[in-house]
């Protein structure tokens, strides 16, 4: 089954293009079946990019998925025109009485402020709290789980002397796993992040699983089944330009950044970089779309219950 998603979306003609079904509106409400309805928090400046990015993990199960785009209620982003975010995105406050089988946190470019200085901390806090009642499954990204972590269980985070930045090997730790299945033991992960968890801060007996682990960018993917919840640190969602535009956006604003690690062959930033991590962002999103559609209520009135 295809995603469904607005039809003038600009996501739409990029995964058309990649040969992902779209469906249109009117094909969707023909079809005598209950999509999963899957609502995205996008805390990234590029909003198109990411729901791009998000899309086309979505639209790659053999599911019908509604796509519902969402944007916190108090912030105005500044990268993206009014007329997109109009057009395409709701308010919080305006689906906070709608039930969701899955909901994805995006990152956010606030990883050095401490989480009560962002300036949608509060709101962002009552969304927390409302995926409990309100959401079957939660996909937490980057920030966006470094976040879900210190509100759920009290976890901080801790900045990086560097930046993490690069493509580094992560390994499986519970190949038993729902979300991991079909992984391999050993595997690369695209990561962008300044800031840190660490596995000693974890809360015990509070039934947190590490699944996947880097000897150099540390925690990755953490399983939380009372909140049901996945608190994912790093970016399995990029595209294979993303870390190149990354660099080449702060090298020529003239902001000193590493060439990312294991990105650009031998290291040459004019070389196209190689994408080593698609097949893994489509396993998991695949794994995680198809736990929430075994295990979420057909009545959607029941989830949260």
């Amino acid at each position: 089954m295809p995603i469904r998603i607005p039809n003038d979306l600009p996501a739409r003609q990029t995964l058309a293009d990649e040969g992902v079904m779209v469906m249109t509106e009117a094909t969707a409400l023909r079809q005598d079946i209950r999509p999963l309805r899957i609502g995205l928090l996008n805390l990234m400046p590029n909003k198109i990019k990411t729901e791009t990015q998000f899309a086309r993990l979505i639209g790659a199960t053999p599911l019908q998925v509604e796509l519902t785009l969402i944007k916190i209620t108090s912030h105005t982003p500044k990268n993206t025109s009014a007329e997109h975010m109009i057009a395409f995105y709701s308010d919080w406050e305006d689906v906070a009485s709608e039930k969701f089988d899955g909901f994805i946190v995006t990152g956010a470019p606030v990883e050095l402020l401490d989480f009560e200085d962002v300036t949608y901390w509060d709101e962002l806090c009552r969304i927390y709290d409302w995926t409990q009642t309100h959401v079957h499954s939660t996909m937490n990204i980057c920030w966006g789980a470094q976040a879900a972590l210190h509100h759920f269980h009290g976890v901080p985070k801790h900045p990086l002397p560097k930046k993490a930045f690069g493509v580094y090997r992560h390994r499986n730790l519970d190949p038993t796993s729902p979300y991991l299945r079909g992984f391999s033991d050993d595997f690369s992960i695209p990561v962008s992040r300044w800031t840190e968890n660490h596995r000693a801060d974890l809360p015990k007996g509070k039934g947190l699983e590490v699944l996947m682990e880097s000897d150099e960018a540390g925690l990755c993917l953490i399983d939380d089944p009372a909140r049901r919840s996945l608190y994912m640190f790093n970016h399995i969602e990029y595209d294979t330009h993303s870390l190149g535009d990354e660099y080449w956006r702060d090298t020529n604003a003239g902001k000193p950044i590493e060439l990312p690690a294991n990105y650009f062959p031998r290291n040459d930033p004019k070389a196209p970089p190689e994408n080593r991590w698609r097949s893994h962002a489509h396993l998991l999103f695949g794994n995680w779309i198809n736990q929430v559609y075994q295990t979420a209520p057909y009545d959607l009135a029941k989830i949260g219950g």
